[in-house]
């Protein structure tokens, strides 16, 4: 059951895995608790190693307007109350391509993406763009917060938030605690959703970006959503919310 999970999810951790075949094993009448999946998994050779790289996608030193922080580190309490933008990078054999998101803090859902070759404003636009198509709930007042990047402080961008009357907000100090939602998203992508790989083309890197972004809306269990999926935790708005201590 678990190789079956990650012919979908290859690098998906085990708390997730074991609430996901749950249900089997229940119905298999098996009784394996999560330490004892944990064991299994590593007498198999099936435990993640975590890997890391960076490069810098945030420029701060411009002349535009920084915005206050509206947010503040206050969890959303409902679809559509605030959304967290942020850029990450994906390596190919001789450069870096960009990825722009738009997610909702309150469900995790990606709601907006795109794919660049550089870290101008048009791809965050069309990241944004792609979310605002896609609201569900567009007569509810929303915020968008982000770091104080050149991208998001621009003439453009800040048009086409106050055009859409979308309350502005910004992080204040470059803490990634004041964007928490946006920077675990990039590290699941990244570790666990394909998107560490190195990529020969950009068609390439577009389509293991489409398929990323569909696992994790629609496949991978987020524990922030009481192991609901981001896109069932966004439309499903009038259940009562449990919460986890942990935020992946």
């Amino acid at each position: 059951m678990v190789r079956e999970i990650r012919t979908e999810l290859p690098v998906l951790g085990g708390l997730k895995l074991h609430y996901m075949i749950k249900p089997a094993l229940k119905a298999h009448h098996m009784m394996v608790g999560r330490d004892s999946l944990f064991s299994l998994l590593r007498a198999n050779n099936l435990l993640i190693k975590p890997k890391r790289r960076y490069a810098r996608t945030t420029n701060s030193n411009h002349h535009f307007k920084k915005w206050p922080d509206l947010v503040k580190r206050r969890p959303a309490i409902m679809p559509e109350e605030i959304w967290v933008s942020d850029i990450t990078y994906l390596r190919s054999k001789n450069s870096f391509y960009y990825l722009d998101l738009v997610t909702d803090a309150y469900s995790r859902k990606i709601v907006g993406y795109n794919l660049s070759h550089n870290l101008k404003a048009i791809g965050c636009l069309k990241a944004l763009q792609m979310g605002l198509n896609s609201r569900l709930y567009p007569f509810r007042p929303l915020i968008h917060h982000s770091d104080r990047g050149i991208q998001y402080c621009c003439d453009a961008y800040v048009k086409a938030l106050e055009n859409t009357q979308i309350a502005i907000s910004m992080t204040q100090d470059g803490s990634p605690y004041d964007n928490a939602v946006a920077e675990r998203l990039n590290g699941i992508l990244k570790g666990e959703l394909g998107l560490y790989d190195t990529f020969e083309s950009f068609q390439a890197a577009s389509k293991a970006v489409d398929q990323a972004v569909r696992k994790y809306n629609q496949i991978r269990p987020h524990l922030s959503n009481n192991m609901e999926t981001p896109m069932y935790r966004h439309a499903a708005v009038n259940r009562p919310k449990l919460h986890f201590n942990n935020t992946g």
